[in-house]
């Protein structure tokens, strides 16, 4: 006689309910992301062509929350130079950096960079996240023993490089270096140290000591490792950054920075060295590992380098914008995070609230500011991170000042001020 086997039942894993409750858990909260479809016109930015998700008629709107500090993403000099590598050399670089992936480009823009801020070598990664992703997690692997000294404020990629590399960390408070130097006093003078720092923060628009942290590394001795993405291009002769502009470059053991905001390309970098550089370069696995960026992009990015190396005109330009844009919002009161840099972090402290502001402005204003929420800044100072950039009119900023107080006053109690 035929036996049948009883099947015990089993409650297996939800998996599209679980997903489900993570999605609908951050849309209770406010902090759930929606892209807007955007279509830059080469030649009329900040301008572009806004597609609703909803179906609705293209439209155009003004942006005005891009990295694209000085308009050299549409530069005919960057245009033109991506163009002609294209043309030359094809799409794709063909593999790693290791396996054909180098290339003449490769070569040029690494020299390009190393004379940009005065330093034997330079390495180009696929972008300014990997970068300090793998350039802090060689540097802390590599080195004995090795502790971190990191802001409390660095980017996420900064972040996730001293965790990889699992050394030993000390978080010093924001941009305070009677902390730093507390710590550093507390730790064994034999060991190495990494003193890592950004020059600007791209989020509350302010700019570090780095004069006081250098004293203080060469004191403690400890290596310096400054990210630089918020202000090469933009800051100093020759868009070097905050550490040229201080005349400070000399004094930083690595420099990182990216391609992807004022120099309007993609990918990123770090100078130093040339033992450093080739430690990171042999060593760092997402260096390693990861496809060439392609010639067009390279080309492009060298050629936004050496024109920012000798043209003053869009940095200027620029500054003059963001202190325009700040005199407005001074004289109206608006709750905005003060600060040295060019970026004018307008503070709104909800995030249904952020939503909301960032909405109004895009659906009744042709305004386009993205939310900037929680975990990107603290809960409870979500906030409309404004870049006025060089390729804003004096005209454009009126209207975006005009917006902002009309919104203030009919609208008010969405936007509260900083306490």
């Amino acid at each position: 006689m035929l036996k049948l086997k009883v099947l015990k039942v089993v409650n297996l894993f939800d998996y599209d309910a679980h997903f489900k409750d993570c999605i609908a858990g951050i849309k209770r909260e406010g902090r759930y992301r929606s892209f807007a479809n955007l279509e830059r016109i080469t030649g009329r930015f900040p301008k572009a062509i806004y597609r609703p998700d909803n179906g609705g008629e293209p439209r155009e709107v003004t942006i005005w929350c891009s990295n694209d500090y000085l308009g050299m993403g549409q530069h005919p000099v960057v245009v033109n130079a991506s163009r002609e590598a294209l043309e030359n050399s094809g799409a794709g670089a063909g593999g790693t950096r290791n396996i054909s992936g180098t290339t003449r480009y490769h070569v040029e823009l690494e020299e390009s960079l190393a004379d940009l801020h005065g330093k034997e070598a330079a390495l180009v990664f696929s972008s300014g996240y990997v970068s300090n992703e793998g350039a802090l997690g060689t540097l802390g692997k590599m080195l004995p023993d090795c502790i971190f000294f990191s802001d409390a404020l660095n980017h996420a990629s900064m972040i996730h490089g001293v965790r990889d590399s699992k050394a030993e960390k000390r978080i010093f408070r924001h941009n305070d270096v009677e902390h730093l130097e507390e710590l550093l006093k507390a730790a064994d003078p034999a060991r190495p140290k990494i003193i890592a720092f950004e020059s600007v923060y791209s989020m509350d628009g302010d700019i570090a000591p780095i004069e006081e942290i250098c004293d203080l590394a060469d004191q403690y001795g400890a290596m310096t490792y400054i990210d630089e993405v918020h202000a090469v291009g933009l800051y100093g002769p020759r868009g070097g950054g905050v550490a040229e502009e201080r005349g400070l470059m000399h004094r930083l053991d690595i420099i990182e920075g990216t391609f992807g905001k004022a120099y309007g390309c993609m990918g990123g970098f770090i100078t130093g060295k040339a033992e450093v550089i080739d430690t990171v370069r042999s060593f760092a696995s997402s260096f390693i590992f990861t496809t060439s960026l392609p010639p067009s992009v390279l080309a492009g990015a060298r050629a936004s380098v050496e024109h920012l190396k000798v043209s003053d005109i869009e940095r200027q330009r620029a500054w003059r914008n963001a202190r325009h844009l700040k005199a407005r919002l001074d004289a109206a009161d608006l709750p905005y995070m003060k600060g040295d840099s060019h970026i004018v972090p307008l503070v709104v402290g909800e995030p249904n609230c952020c939503r909301e502001v960032s909405n109004l402005l895009m659906e009744e204003h042709n305004v386009y500011v993205q939310p900037i929420n929680y975990p990107t800044v603290p809960k409870g100072t979500e906030r409309l991170r404004l870049t006025a950039t060089a390729a804003h009119t004096i005209e454009d900023i009126d209207a975006m000042a005009d917006i902002l107080i009309h919104m203030w006053e009919t609208h008010h109690g969405l936007i509260r001020a900083v306490a």
